[in-house]
């Protein structure tokens, strides 16, 4: 034991200061910042315009009031390298989780309108999101937008997000809310004149006083009051303040009095052609017609004539 102590001893001298190692250092501060990483979200070194803005403001809350609690909060969800959130009557927003200097954050759609389908709320539509990039830099440039759909669920969570197509979006949202099987009728929420309103509607269709066409507008012209949709642009041709016509008609009484203007209007301008001498083909159609359930031509049997918009024969 004692000779192999002092082995121990001999091999420390020769090695001498290497063995003992280097000298102390002085003491140096040093100071822990414990502050959750951004992922250039907020980051007060990016220029202003880099960061959220969004290019409207969201549409006034509105559907069935149960609903309205969600209003205010906001339910994240991250997938693969992306954290979505989604904020129900605000927006939706998308925000890349890495550590790259210019990390995508941007706005996938803002509050616009419900969907509804068959008298109930099948989703919220988020429109005018940031601008999607082009593959073709000939085309315009496309604004995201994304649909949310509304499922049962035993909290309140952003379940599921994907991109069917380049720059639309799908979102499912599960709620508790939405698990009674007449949460989301859209009849029971209407105030009682829009209801009285409705229920003359479906009566006019019963009666064969309304097209399934103007049945459809009629509806939405009753939700866009009710303020579950918002009403088209003034690019749109179907608009109700001071926009262009629609083609087609509402009621079969303002397509006959459509008709006679026009009956009316073909002779006027036939019989200032004859005054003045000037020849002119007849048309082909009686210009003193009246009524619009005329007698079928020759050879047509069918009780639904052809190019019929679809009376079917004498109904007024």
């Amino acid at each position: 034991m004692a000779a192999r102590l002092g082995c121990v001893v001999q091999v420390l001298l020769l090695l001498g200061p290497a063995a003992r190692g280097p000298a102390p250092a002085r003491a140096a501060k040093m100071k822990v910042v414990e502050e959750p990483n951004t992922f250039g979200l907020n980051n007060p070194f990016l220029p202003q315009t880099s960061r959220l803005q969004p290019k409207r403001e969201p549409s006034p809350v509105s559907g069935p009031a149960h609903l309205f609690r969600l209003s205010g909060k906001c339910f994240s969800l991250v997938e693969s390298t992306y954290k979505y959130e989604f904020c129900p009557f605000h927006n939706v927003t998308q925000h890349e989780q890495t550590f790259r200097w210019n990390a995508y954050s941007g706005i996938l759609g803002i509050w616009h309108e419900w969907e509804i389908i068959n008298n109930t709320f099948a989703g919220m539509w988020m429109s005018d999101g940031d601008s999607c990039r082009s593959r073709s830099r000939q085309s315009k440039p496309l604004l995201r937008f994304c649909q949310v759909e509304l499922t049962c669920g035993k909290s309140n969570q952003l379940a599921h997000v994907s991109e069917p197509s380049t720059c639309v979006y799908a979102l499912t949202f599960e709620t508790p809310l939405v698990c009674h099987p007449h949460s989301l009728l859209v009849y029971p929420t209407l105030p009682e004149v829009l209801q009285q309103r409705w229920d003359q509607v479906e009566q006019d269709l019963a009666d064969e006083l309304i097209t399934p066409q103007g049945y459809e507008k009629l509806l939405r012209a009753l939700f866009e009051d009710a303020g579950y949709l918002r009403a088209p642009g003034e690019s749109h041709l179907t608009q109700h303040d001071g926009g262009s016509k629609s083609l087609g008609f509402e009621t079969l009484e303002s397509c006959r009095k459509a008709h006679v203007e026009l009956s009316d209007e073909v002779q006027r301008l036939t019989s200032l052609l004859d005054q003045h001498g000037i020849p002119h083909a007849q048309p082909t159609e009686n210009p003193h017609a009246k009524h619009l359930g005329q007698q079928p031509p020759i050879g047509v049997t069918s009780e639904q004539l052809r190019g019929d918009p679809g009376l079917r024969g004498n109904s007024l």
